[in-house]
This record gives structure tokens, sequence and C-alpha cells, in this order.
């Protein structure tokens, strides 16, 4: 892993090579800003043995940036400040994700490592329906199959060459993507998923506040 940004969208900031918190809640005595840096430290030290190990150039302290009106902006001004090579990888992650184990941002930057970009996702539990939205709410379409369905989290990782041809041609065509993986699958890219966690939760709500309480109580 070469270079680390932790968006925070509501916030309107990104953060490069660091951790910073957005959202208005904490988690027990630290911030989730805290847990994330504290997972980002582990996997470095499995990421960066091995035989595919590589000087790691991370920034001692965090640099704070000012984000954009989304998510996607937020991370084109992290990737302007970053100085890379074209197979260096880019861990890209959510503030409000501070459960990740460095177990899966190890997977995550191995597998963008070998095939240029990756993600973390779990399989869908749920039935999945398309549905056409209507005046009155929504009518079933089709059922989608679980087993072609994977619910994406972040970490995201990509080599830069990438990560910056795919946000340089959605910029040219004022196409905004919901997350990176997006731009990427658009620019014509393959994307590999390596496994999740149902416990890498985001936290959006207070309902997924007491639930990220829980965790935190019992781990």
């Amino acid at each position: 892993m070469d270079s680390f940004i932790l968006f925070a969208p509501h916030e309107g900031y990104g953060n490069s090579s660091g951790c910073r918190p957005w959202h208005p809640y904490g988690l027990g005595d630290e911030g989730q800003e805290a847990h994330c840096q504290q997972a980002v430290r582990r996997a470095k030290r499995k990421t960066d043995t091995g035989p595919h190990a590589r000087e790691i150039r991370h920034a001692k302290k965090p640099v704070l940036l000012e984000g954009g009106e989304h998510r996607q902006q937020s991370v084109a001004n992290a990737l302007a400040q970053i100085s890379a090579a074209g197979d260096d990888v880019i861990l890209v992650h959510d503030a409000v994700r501070p459960f990740v184990t460095d177990e899966t941002i190890h997977e995550v930057v191995m597998a963008a490592q070998k095939y240029g970009a990756a993600i973390a996702g779990v399989p869908a539990v749920d039935t999945i329906k398309q549905v056409e939205r209507t005046s009155e709410g929504a009518l079933i379409k089709a059922t989608i199959p679980r087993e072609r369905i994977v619910m994406a989290q972040t970490p995201q990782g990509f080599q830069y060459g990438v990560l910056k041809k795919a946000f340089d041609e959605a910029a040219a065509d004022g196409f905004i993507g919901t997350d990176e993986a997006s731009l990427v699958e658009r620019s014509g890219h393959p994307v590999a998923v390596v496994m999740g966690s149902p416990q890498n939760v985001k936290i959006t709500t207070p309902a997924d506040l007491e639930l990220a309480e829980f965790y935190l109580e019992h781990s």
C-alpha cells in the first residue's frame, strides 16, 4: 500500500495518508478515525513483508484536504496531491467504516497489486428485487439471483495508473459514479472482489451507532 485516502463526505473533507472523522458520532473512548488508523498500521505491517514488498512512501502525519460536493470530488482532490508510479497501490476507505480489519485491508491491497483494481464486498443475504419507481411507490420488475450480487464495501484499492485514468475520463465526460470501482468499471478495467466482513458496518444513523457500540464492547 503506497497511499491511503480516507474520505469524509458529509463534512466535505478528504484525507490522504491518514484518517479524519467527519461523522458527528463518536465511538467509545476514541473517534472513528483512530480505529481506522489502527487497522491501517496493522495491515501495513503485513503488506510490507513478503516477496512483493516495496518501499512504502507514507506521510508521517495525516494530510487534511478540502473535499468536494460529493465523494468523487473529495477523492479526486486527494489524488491530485499524490505523486505515485503507475503500479503504486492507492487505497480508498470510508471514514464511517471504523471496524475494517487489517486482514481485509491486506487482502484488498494484495488483489489490487495482482489485478490492478479490487474492492471488499460481502454476499447479499436478502432477496434482491429490481423495481420500477412509480408515483405511488414501486413495482417489482425482476428478481436478481443473489449469487450474482455482492454488497460493496471499502476499502477499495487500485493501481495509481488505473485509478487516475478512470477519474480523468469521468471528469472529461461529466460522469459521477457512486464509488471508485464504478469509475474503473466504466473505464473498462475489471475489478476483483475480495471477501469483506459483515462487521465492516457503515455508521450513518443512530441505530448503526448502537450496533457499532455493541461490536466495540464485545471485541
